[in-house]
């Protein structure tokens, strides 16, 4: 890859482990400052440190406008811009509808719905200044949705759309939105899930499979971003082989 990453501004949320940690160390590769963003701040000091790039760290819960709009800030403050936003802090907590806990609920669409348009909001301003990128990381459940799996769907169903509306509103302007929609990935994700039928399954799955790599999802996140100006990448979807839907 060409060096056109060097001495952009990146922000990428939810980076302390899986897709967003493997994302925040290409980017940093490719010549990229990158500020990591998440709620375990342990984890980003370890990222900075096998990062061969300018790190920044930082606290940050995207349920909490306050604690996005600083997190934004501090991120300006530090590299006198931003170039792009990579939105990608989520949960999946999976599970029937009949008899769920609703508060897993509310936590998925404060995480990976609101959380995603409050970072959105609050970089726009920053990103339209530098003609950039919103990145956002959405699923296959943001296609199809399955049984077991309706909320989760519903917030990445949510992402595409916000993304859609966003890009129709502000390409004309030099933003380019990218949503990539990520098939199976062997991250620590499912193991969050509560519901122990849901966690079986997700289990069976992953070894039914070659599985995709966090590598794989940031490879797509860095080509996307190193397009040229005039090229808007807006839609990725990457499966591995062997998942059939």
């Amino acid at each position: 890859m060409s060096n056109t990453l060097d001495g952009k501004v990146v922000l990428v949320t939810g980076a302390s482990s899986g897709i967003g940690e493997a994302t925040a160390l290409a980017l940093s590769q490719e010549g990229a400052r990158v500020a990591v963003g998440a709620r375990r701040t342990d984890r980003l000091a370890t990222l900075a440190e096998k990062a061969p790039g300018d790190v920044l760290t930082l606290e940050l819960d995207v349920t909490d406008q306050e604690s996005v709009r600083a997190a934004i800030a501090a991120t300006v403050e530090r590299f006198g811009a931003l170039d792009v936003l990579v939105n990608n802090a989520g949960i999946m907590l999976t599970g029937p509808i009949l008899g769920a806990d609703t508060a897993e609920w509310t936590r998925m669409v404060e995480t990976n719905l609101l959380g995603s348009m409050y970072t959105v909001h609050a970089a726009l301003p920053h990103l339209l200044a530098s003609r950039g990128a919103v990145v956002q990381i959405s699923s296959t459940s943001g296609r199809t949705a399955s049984a077991g799996g309706g909320v989760y769907a519903a917030t990445k169903f949510g992402i595409n759309a916000f993304s859609e509306s966003l890009r129709q509103e502000l390409t004309a302007n030099g933003l380019r939105v990218v949503v990539i929609e990520p098939g199976f990935v062997a991250t620590e994700l499912a193991s969050h899930i509560t519901d122990s039928m849901m966690q079986a399954a997700a289990q069976q799955m992953a070894s039914s499979m070659r599985t995709l790599e966090p590598e794989d999802i940031a490879a797509a996140v860095c080509y996307a971003i190193a397009q040229p100006d005039h090229v808007a990448v807006n839609e990725i979807l990457v499966r591995p082989t062997d998942q059939t839907h």
